[in-house]
């Protein structure tokens, strides 16, 4: 029986976690929508220091308020890492000197090493949907709102050629915070790019 992906949101100690509620709902739609991946109807909400981390290859973390990793926390993120997960953190403030930007990146920096700009010619931009631009520009971006910069790279740490962590400015946790009904209003699916990083989860 082949088992099914549940889309995981990261629960941390510190900070807002669950800032985007209907961004599960909506991730899932779109796997359902446009893959043959078997997926859980519901999305399930996992502590970041619990051993059930590492049954996920894909945990989506985001919020605005600071982030700081207990030491629980960092050690099941680097054990994560080190089975092969992807960590993709979302800053849901789109501010590049926001708190949560740079608690977030130093907390990743501490827990599993550097960040650096991740080519938009890497394979995740063509994991399903093809992206030859790179990370879709947001709303918010093209608005002026936050840090009034539409960011043209995702940052990321590679390990052993993969993508462990992928961390985002583009305040991805706004632009898929709808109810997944309302896509029949939009003329190109704004959710696309969650497939892909669905589908280089669960593939590479």
């Amino acid at each position: 029986m082949v088992s099914e992906f549940v889309f995981a949101t990261a629960q941390y100690e510190s900070g807002d976690w669950d800032s985007a509620p209907l961004v599960p709902a909506n991730v899932i739609d779109a796997v359902a929508r446009y893959t043959s991946v078997p997926v859980a109807p519901q999305g399930a909400v996992v502590a970041l220091a619990s051993e059930q981390l590492l049954r996920h290859p894909f945990v989506w973390l985001t919020g605005h308020l600071p982030v700081r990793f207990s030491e629980a926390e960092r050690d099941m993120v680097r054990r994560f890492v080190a089975r092969g997960g992807l960590l993709f953190v979302d800053d849901h403030n789109h501010d590049i000197d926001g708190e949560f930007h740079k608690s977030a990146t130093e907390e990743i920096r501490r827990t599993i090493g550097p960040l650096t700009q991740l080519p938009n010619t890497h394979e995740l931009y063509r994991a399903f949907f093809t992206f030859a631009d790179g990370p879709p520009t947001t709303s918010h971006e093209l608005n002026g709102w936050g840090d009034n910069l539409v960011h043209t790279h995702l940052l990321a740490h590679v390990r052993d050629g993969r993508l462990a962590v992928l961390y985002s400015n583009k305040d991805y946790s706004s632009e898929w915070s709808f109810h997944p009904d309302n896509k029949r209003f939009m003329s190109v699916d704004n959710t696309r790019f969650a497939v892909n990083l669905v589908v280089y989860a669960l593939t590479r």
